[in-house]
Parts: structure tokens; sequence; C-alpha cells
């Protein structure tokens, strides 16, 4: 942490310095056998290292060079971040793309990006799109995964400086956003500035010698990379996952029997859902989560799981020493609200068992925060329980969006970024997140913000209520908009009926002091409940889906 170069391009390079155990396996990958037993296999330093020259060299052979995009387009799991350490040892720019994004969205993306180079595990549709569409710039190569997998590299060169000697602000990878709000975006990611917020987390990250963390996240999105980088550094062995549904990771869990998971809210909906994974999660002590800030209604129950050392008293934060001292019931779950464009969590809110509940509180702001604030649409600041837009100025803000410096500076406005959410800061310096911006409801009373009415429904009507979205959808009148809610509903209430749902959902939103939706629609399938490449709700989908639900006539 001391050293100046230190950063997200040759983090494995210092830990392949630094760490004597460089030989033994730290990152851990698994498969089901013919019996359907969970396999592991464990992944050293020097394993990734060797890996990673051998791709890079066959990326130097084709051509690829300092500052060329190349898109990655495989599944998720350690492939990914296999070619993210191949490509920024080269000085090239890995653009990762979930390999859940559709084709003709992903043929947008790569033209706007002006991808060199494409790897992906199946071309063969990427190849159909292009042809189909001449005027999309083609990248000057289009190869399956298996190709690099395969090549010996034995009689092939590496450039005279390497791995590459990265600048503080030159670009090391390309991260697309959800999509839900509309394109994906293409947040930048520089060498120094990936790195800045990971500081505080390698102080406090729990690294006890029975510490294991289960990594979740999807390896193309910026969180992925995040806690790889972190569990490489600290040497934290790591279970990297490519699948994130509960019928997946959960006999993975159990066979790993991780302290630590880390995740998108999509994972802990479906593990706090039914019965809860009492064996798979006996040994968790801390649950993160980052991106989208979590729901009351799921951390309530996930946070009766496992047990915590005695001392375990601050998020990421395990005292030296406590081995054999009395342990607590339960887990704690450390919320983080980021983005790419953060650079990582920059809020955090840790519940226990013990915690009161706070619907949509995040906590304050971490360490590499250097200003928070909540800002009118003129960018002034509004005073505290005021209602406005979520700001921030930190070190690890994103450069910009690639090949769009107009975008980029939508976002800017006197030093700040701002983070697109809509937000509240109280007396005691607590941020509340109530909404994305572009899914605040405009009715004809005023403002109404989505994320508490979800919260009230998960928490409150959760006998039902799996999981939902409120969106706006035009008003009968045609004055202003009404908040409508899509409901996936639990599995023991496939055939409520949506009147009774909205009957308990109103009463429990006018207790809670928030408005009463105007219809309930009941997701019997997952075409009706529309998710993006990352597992987010696509809210702009249903709302055209519904922009003529309360139509008289």
């Amino acid at each position: 942490m001391t050293e100046p170069d230190l950063g997200a391009g040759n983090f494995l390079d210092y830990a392949l310095a630094a760490n004597p155990n460089r030989a033994v396996p730290y990152a851990f990958t698994h498969r089901t056998d013919q019996r359907g037993h969970i396999v592991i296999k464990g992944h050293s330093l020097q394993d990734l290292a060797a890996t990673r020259d051998r791709y890079a060299k066959w990326y130097w052979s084709n051509g690829i060079r300092p500052g060329d995009p190349v898109a990655v387009f495989v599944g998720e799991g350690l492939e990914p971040l296999l070619h993210f350490l191949a490509l920024t040892a080269l000085g090239a720019v890995p653009a990762m793309i979930n390999d859940a994004m559709a084709t003709t969205v992903a043929i947008r993306y790569l033209d706007h990006i002006g991808a060199e180079g494409l790897v992906a595990d199946d071309p063969t549709r990427l190849v159909a799109g292009f042809r189909a569409d001449p005027n999309k710039r083609r990248p000057r190569f289009i190869v399956p995964t298996s190709e690099l997998r395969v090549f010996d590299g034995e009689h092939s060169a590496l450039p005279e400086v390497y791995p590459y000697r990265h600048a503080p602000d030159e670009i090391v990878a390309l991260i697309h956003s959800s999509g839900t709000t509309g394109t994906p975006k293409s947040t930048m990611l520089a060498h120094r500035q990936f790195w800045d917020g990971k500081q505080p987390r390698m102080e406090r990250f729990p690294a006890e010698p029975y510490d294991r963390l289960l990594s979740l996240m999807p390896h193309t999105h910026a969180g992925g990379l995040s806690y790889f980088m972190t569990a490489t550094l600290l040497g934290l062995p790591t279970m990297v996952m490519s699948g994130w549904q509960r019928s997946v990771v959960e006999p993975v869990m159990a066979a790993f029997q991780p302290t630590m998971v880390a995740s998108f809210p999509r994972t802990y909906v479906e593990l706090a859902t039914g019965e809860l994974p009492e064996s798979a999660a006996a040994s968790v002590h801390s649950w993160f989560n980052t991106g989208d800030s979590a729901h009351y209604g799921h951390i309530r129950r996930l946070v009766t799981l496992g047990r915590r050392p005695a001392k375990l008293i601050k998020p990421w934060l395990l005292p030296s020493g406590d081995a054999g001292e009395e342990t607590l019931p339960g887990s704690q779950f450390i919320d983080g609200l980021g983005s790419s464009e953060m650079g990582m969590a920059l809020f955090g809110q840790v519940t226990t068992p013990e915690s009161p509940r706070n619907d949509r509180c995040v906590g304050k702001p971490l360490e590499v925060v250097r200003e928070a604030a909540v800002l009118d649409v003129d960018g002034n600041p509004v005073p505290d329980g005021t209602v406005g837009l979520l700001a921030v100025k930190t070190p690890s803000r994103t450069p910009g969006y690639w090949n769009d410096p107009e975008l980029t500076t939508s976002f800017e406005a006197d030093g700040f970024w701002l983070t697109g959410d809509v937000a509240r800061r109280d007396a005691d310096g607590n941020f509340y997140h109530l909404d994305r911006t572009v899914d605040v409801i405009d009715t004809a009373a005023g403002p109404v913000y989505s994320l508490p009415i979800e919260e009230v429904l998960l928490a409150d009507c959760d006998a039902v209520v799996l999981d939902c979205a409120v969106v706006g959808v035009p008003a009968e009148d045609g004055a202003g908009q009404r908040p409508v809610a899509v409901i996936r509903p639990q599995a023991g209430a496939q055939d409520v009926a949506a009147a009774d749902v909205l009957d308990q959902a109103n009463k429990a939103l006018a207790a809670a002091g928030l408005a009463e939706l105007a219809e309930v629609i009941i997701a019997r399938g997952p075409e009706d409940y529309p998710t993006g490449v990352t597992g987010k709700v696509l809210k702009r989908e249903l709302r055209t889906r519904l922009a003529t639900l309360l139509r008289q006539g």
C-alpha cells in the first residue's frame, strides 16, 4: 500500500513479489462430477501468472498493442479475470462484457467502443450480426476462447517491457453498465483511480487464517474485479463462481464453507427465500453487497445465519488473536451503495441481528470519499432532510465514459460526480437512498420514490412478495403518474390474487406514511419480470409494457 505504482494494472505482480506462498492455491473454481458431487480446484499466484503470460503472448502475436480496446465476451468465473490480467499486462484495454448481453446490444456496444479484437466463448451469433449490419465497425479478429486455451506460446515472444508500466491515469478496463436505463454506458477504470478505494478495505477486510471468500459478483463487472484484486493482494482463499442462482450457489457454499460472501442483491434475494441455507452458511460471519443497496426484508433473514467472532464489531474488521473466544449467533450484512463510476461502494451500512430497522439507510461515506452531498438540480447543496441528487468527490471516481465526453460532462457538477441517485441526508450524516433519478414517479401530488415502497412490500408483505419493482404509470386523467407494483410471488403464494396483494400492500404503506399503489401486477413467470445482464429488473421495460394500464376505456 505504500508503493506509489501499485494499481489495477499490476496488482498480480505485486502479489507475486510480496507473497512467500505464491505456489499455494488461493483462487478456487468448481465443477460437478458425474455423481453430482462438487469438485473444487485450486489455482496459485504462479498458476495465474503462467496462464496470463500465455494469453498475453497470443494477444501480442495477434497485433494487440498498448491502448487497444479488446472485447472479452466470455462466461463468468475465473476466465474473464485471466483475460483482464493478460491484456493489462500488455497495456491494452480489456472491455469486459457480461455474456448475458443480447447479441444486437453487444454489436452496438462493440461498435461504440471501437474494439480491435473480440474473444468470445461462441462468436457465431456475433459474426452473423456483423455480417448483417455492415455499417458497424467489425473488430480485426473475432475468435473463440478455446483458441487461446489451446495456445502453448512456447515459440512466441512478449514485448521487451512486460508487464506494461501504467501511468496513474491510463485506462486499464472498460466496464459496461447494466443497461437498466437504456443502452449500456462504457465506464473507464484507470490504473490508480480503481485502486484508490481499495486501501481502506485492505486494512479492514477480514484476514484471519480461517477466512474464505465466496465471490458471486459477475467478474466482468467492476465489483468482481475489485473483490478479486483485494483477495489476491491479501492472499485470501476465494471461490470464484460463475453462477449466481441458489441452485448452483448453495451446494458450492456447503462444500467450500466460506466465512464471507460477496454478491449483488440478486443472489441474496434467492438465499433469503424459503428454507434458509443454514448448513451451507454455517461459517458465514459477513455478507457483502454492492451495486444497488439491498432490501431489509432480505437482509433480516440472512443475518440470522452463521456465526460471528465476538469482537466482529466493525465492517471489514476482524481483530487479531480472537481465536477461541466466544462467538455470537448470526452474521453481519455490509450493504454498500456503489457503481463502476464510483470505483467501488462509497457508502456502507452494517446490519446485525441486533440492529433496529432503518429503511433505505446506506450509512455514512467511507474514508475514500472526500465529500458527499445532496444537491438540487442547479448543483447547490440542500439542507439535511431535503431530497436531492446524490453527489460525491472522491479519487476513486471514473475518468468518465469511453468515447463520450459529453455524457461524462453531464454527470459532473462543480467537482462532484453525480451518481444518478436520489437521496437525503439526516442530521447525523447518514444517507438514505430513495431512488434512481430516472425511476422517480412524478405524481400530481409531487415526486414519489419507488425504493421505500419496495422496502415495505418486501419486509411487511413478505409472506406473499418474493421480489418486486415499483414504477410510475400514466394516471387515468393524464395528470402525472401513479405507482404500480409488479411482484414476484413467494413459492407458496403462486395463486394469490392481485386485488388481495393490493389491499395488504396499501395498508402497510399507509401505516408507513408512504404513497399507496394504484395497481398490483402479479409476475407469473420470468417473462413478466424482465431483468438485465446483471440481474437488475428493467424498470424502463416495465414502464413501456404498463403505459396504458390505467387508461380509461
